[in-house]
């Protein structure tokens, strides 16, 4: 399991190397990527660095440590923030508070309280993504199976990415991966697929012509369908259905 990604931001330098000297981050799978010092550089640091973890002073340079919280809130929500101040104010607490921090610390740092609070943060962390990408998963699971569902009942029409795509109002190129991710083969490949097949039981369950069975499954010239049933079953449409027939009389 990859170490989380640590950036400390703190005006004081001393501060900033207990943190890296003095606590154990290896051991509690985590690696500090980067530092700044001041909230402009924090907010620059954070979208480079795309860090899991913030610790963050209130009192820094230039732009207060809550207030970077706020800003970067909108663009990264997925950041955990740890506030580490020298003020124990209850206006910061509650501040803090509304930005959902991780937790508030008091310095001087009792390393070993934030040690639990580090080991806690990860837990959570882990078990959020685990629940996003289950989401995630639900979520594509529902989708291809909308999409595959309308390509069944719209056989006879046209179909590509970019009709799927408007239907459903999602990129191509998502669909595209989703059919790889979720059914294991390309996107022609499926449609072909589900379109040969559906000639199949035309073919032997109806007395519909070549041309008719050619149109009912999308294909609007039938020597373009004849060519791809062939390549895909051995034989002509015509020439399935007559074996079959064929069978059927012994």
């Amino acid at each position: 399991m990859k170490n989380l990604k640590v950036l400390l931001v703190d005006d004081e330098i001393m501060i900033r190397e207990g943190f890296k000297r003095l606590f154990d981050w290896e051991a509690h799978g985590c690696e500090v990527v980067g530092e700044a010092s001041d909230g402009m550089e924090a907010l620059a640091q954070i979208d480079v660095l795309l860090p899991d973890i913030v610790i963050m002073d209130i009192n820094i340079p230039i732009m207060n440590g809550l207030k970077v919280i706020e800003v970067s809130r909108t663009k990264h929500p997925q950041i955990a923030y740890i506030v580490v101040s020298g003020y124990d104010d209850f206006s910061y607490c509650r501040k803090a508070l509304q930005l959902q921090i991780t937790d508030y610390i008091l310095k001087p740092v009792n390393y070993e309280e934030f040690g639990s609070c580090i080991d806690n943060l990860k837990i959570s962390i882990y078990e959020s993504r685990a629940n996003t990408q289950a989401d995630s998963e639900k979520r594509e699971e529902r989708v291809i199976s909308s999409i595959t569902r309308y390509m069944q009942e719209h056989l006879s029409e046209e179909i590509s990415l970019s009709v799927l795509a408007e239907e459903f109002h999602l990129n191509p190129q998502y669909i595209s991966q989703l059919f790889k991710n979720e059914i294991g083969v390309g996107f022609l490949a499926y449609l072909t697929n589900i379109r040969i097949e559906k000639a199949k039981k035309l073919l032997l369950s109806t007395s519909l012509s070549v041309t008719e069975i050619s149109e009912s499954t999308g294909y609007g010239d039938y020597r373009v369908f004849t060519k791809v049933f062939k390549k895909t079953e051995g034989i002509t449409p015509s020439q399935f259905r007559r074996e079959f027939l064929d069978k059927e009389k012994l």
